[in-house]
């Protein structure tokens, strides 16, 4: 199910790939992953559906170089990481990815802008950097006038809205978001959604895991995983 007006063009190159994944859990006993294959493009907005416990954040966590598999690789932005050491994937993760999550996991004690610019330190943004940066991604977020209050007075919405900015205030090849609507009502997640698509647009490659299937049907491809495997949907 796809939406033509969100689709990259054909001969788009991909910037996160995955070949032959495999993860298993519990001695081998539990295999959420065997043999997976997956690419997303530049411009692409991925959505990954599936029941619960079906091995989606699984892959998120793959992709997103926070787990390694049991075999099979994965390239961000054409660089293979399965031999790569764990400061070299931290570094890689840190300067090349965005995550966004269901909680949005800004520090409630900062303010909404100090939250991008330790997420922008991490990244290695140079100091004289990052309160620019910062501002502009909360701009683009519609939170810069919210830029000065902790982020604990911020409404559900409006701290998601954050989460987004520090994502991609760096301005990573890659967007891997794990059901970040999952906590808001309908006209934030239209909000979220929106956010997702235009940087989408813009050039930047989002997979998107969720549950809200009116939201997959919009993304520019989708797929579902299922007994260990990718199926098209």
């Amino acid at each position: 199910m796809t939406d033509t007006t969100t689709r990259p063009p054909p001969d788009t190159p991909p910037v996160l790939v995955a070949r032959g994944v495999t993860r298993s859990f519990d001695h081998g006993r539990v295999v959420p992953l065997a043999g997976v294959d997956l690419t997303v493009h530049r411009g692409e907005l991925l959505g990954i559906v599936g029941s619960s416990g079906s091995g989606k954040t699984t892959l998120l966590n793959l992709l997103g170089l926070l787990d390694r598999p049991d075999d099979g690789d994965v390239m961000v932005d054409g660089v293979p990481t399965a031999a790569l050491s764990e400061n070299e994937r931290t570094t890689l993760r840190a300067r090349k990815l965005g995550f966004v999550f269901q909680d949005s996991l800004v520090d409630p004690r900062r303010t909404a802008r100090e939250n991008v610019v330790l997420a922008l330190t991490f990244a290695g943004i140079p100091r004289a950097d990052r309160n620019a940066a910062a501002l502009a991604a909360l701009a683009e977020t519609d939170v810069a006038h919210r830029a000065d209050l902790l982020a604990g007075d911020l409404s559900g919405g409006e701290r998601q809205r954050v989460a987004v900015a520090r994502a991609v205030a760096h301005r990573p090849q890659v967007l891997l978001c794990d059901e970040p609507t999952g906590n808001l009502d309908a006209a934030n997640t239209e909000r979220v959604f929106s956010l997702l698509l235009a940087y989408a647009k813009a050039g930047v490659g989002v997979a998107l895991v969720t549950h809200d299937l009116d939201l997959a049907r919009r993304c520019t491809t989708a797929v579902r995983v299922a007994d260990g495997a990718l199926q098209p949907w």
